[in-house]
């Protein structure tokens, strides 16, 4: 089938196009904006892309086009295609039809953790003889691509909150229909779609009545609003994970989180040594681990598995390193992701500089939605340079003003790497967030401390 995806080059619609190609379809596609690592991917896989939404990129005409959620009415390729009456269908759905229905299915929601834990669970499968398929909205390191069918039936996939397509306003993740489900935390996010946090506990819900008995739950412990969403009616035995409560929780070695050990009802099961920092990945590997149990994996293969787990792309990626100043890449979307990455990092660098380059790129980020948490997330950070674009709709001086001096503002990224690199100095660490393409100015930084004399 000649499939078009519109969207391509957004994690999840490049995955779904890399699982269509896999089951033998003729996939192209078209996006606004091409960027790696998902164009290198696609392209690799020998997929078209086609730069913008022109009306002629749908002619001749495709058997079915896959529309990804950021297309809308008054796009020229979706007025296109309503006109002439091609088929479409979202994503989500498209995954849901084609790939999931005979599977096994692990979903992984949550606001924060989503591509990491995925990328972790699929890896404990892996490790561990179930060769499984998934879909991470992002580039695995242990496997190199997004997605893949996998030799199994199980099948481990990254399940959003976010809408599924312009005609479909649900979340994404109700498509999925999975047998086992991890909810790894709940917070107000994407202002564009969700008024109040009661909205997305009601999505979360859905996804919660989609799990049926014979399934299993894995669900945070310390996480409130995940347990109102489960007191709203469950239907499913409920496995909790916590670092001091819950079924599977984790003691800490080391306060960077680079060494703990697991605790399963008050036995321990294994020690965990990786390269991983962070509160917050402790509590991703306690629910991979916990998922992986559920499906009958033995959890001492699953610990041992993560000592060889290399996170996705873009989570606190190191990038280079030179003349004694190391740059990061890091997917920043909302502060409390900011907060805990930087807190990981302190920990692990201790009295060592932390340098930030923020782009505000979500579009709860871009809408101000979370103007006022923002400052205080970089607790953590020495100096920040925090882009501020002519579209952005609110003052960023809300956010630098509030840093004590710790602050600046950049009205492009060239003049924020010019200040990052007039102050960056040997045993500094420089962290570039940002969910967008940020102009690749991790690796343009990397570049111009070469350059510098």
């Amino acid at each position: 089938m000649h499939v078009h995806i519109l969207g391509i080059c957004g994690t999840f619609m490049g995955g779904v196009a890399a699982l269509a190609r896999e089951l033998g379809h003729r996939v192209e596609g078209s996006d606004a904006n091409v960027y790696p690592p998902m164009s290198t991917q696609l392209a690799e896989l020998g997929i078209e892309l086609k730069s913008g939404y022109s009306a002629a990129h749908l002619t001749p005409a495709p058997e079915l086009v896959v529309v990804g959620n950021a297309l809308s009415r008054g796009n020229a390729a979706v007025e296109h295609m309503l006109d002439t009456r091609m088929a479409y269908i979202s994503g989500p759905q498209w995954l849901g039809e084609n790939v999931l229905r005979q599977r096994r299915v692990f979903a992984v929601a949550g606001t924060h953790g989503k591509t990491t834990t995925t990328a972790m669970l699929a890896w404990i499968l892996d490790a561990c003889g179930r060769a499984p398929g998934f879909l991470v909205g992002g580039v695995p390191q242990n496997f190199g691509v997004s997605a893949r069918l996998g030799a199994s039936d199980d099948f481990v996939i990254e399940a959003d909150e976010y809408d599924t397509a312009f005609f479909d306003k649900r979340s994404k993740f109700v498509h999925y229909r999975p047998q086992i489900a991890i909810l790894n935390n709940l917070e107000f996010d994407h202002a564009d779609i969700f008024a109040n946090v009661g909205e997305i506990q009601r999505q979360f819900h859905h996804l919660v009545r989609c799990v049926p008995g014979n399934g299993r739950l894995v669900v945070n412990a310390e996480d409130a609003r995940l347990a109102q969403v489960l007191a709203q009616g469950c239907w499913t035995p409920v496995t909790r994970f916590g670092i001091d409560e819950g079924d599977w929780q984790a003691r800490l070695e080391r306060a960077d989180g680079s060494a703990f050990r697991v605790v399963h009802a008050g036995v321990e099961r294994g020690a965990v040594r990786w390269n991983l920092i962070g509160r917050h990945n402790v509590m991703n590997a306690l629910a991979a681990i916990a998922a992986a149990d559920a499906a009958g994996v033995d959890a001492a293969a699953a610990i041992a598995a993560l000592a060889r787990f290399d996170s996705a792309k873009r989570r606190l990626e190191r990038v280079g390193e030179h003349g004694g100043v190391a740059v990061y890449d890091d997917f920043a979307h909302h502060p409390t992701a900011i907060a805990t990455t930087l807190a990981g990092l302190r920990a692990k660098v201790g009295q060592a500089r932390v340098l930030v380059g923020m782009e505000p790129r979500s579009n709860s980020m871009r809408d101000g939605a979370h103007a006022d948490e923002l400052a205080p997330s970089f607790a953590d950070a020495d100096a920040v340079v925090f882009l501020k674009r002519p579209e952005l709709k609110w003052d960023a001086g809300r956010v630098t003003d509030a840093l004590d001096g710790r602050g600046r503002t950049a009205a492009s990224v060239d003049e924020l790497l010019a200040e990052l690199v007039a102050a960056a100095r040997p045993g500094d660490h420089v962290v570039f967030m940002s969910n967008g393409g940020f102009e690749n100015a991790p690796r343009r930084f990397v570049d111009l401390l070469r350059a510098r004399r």
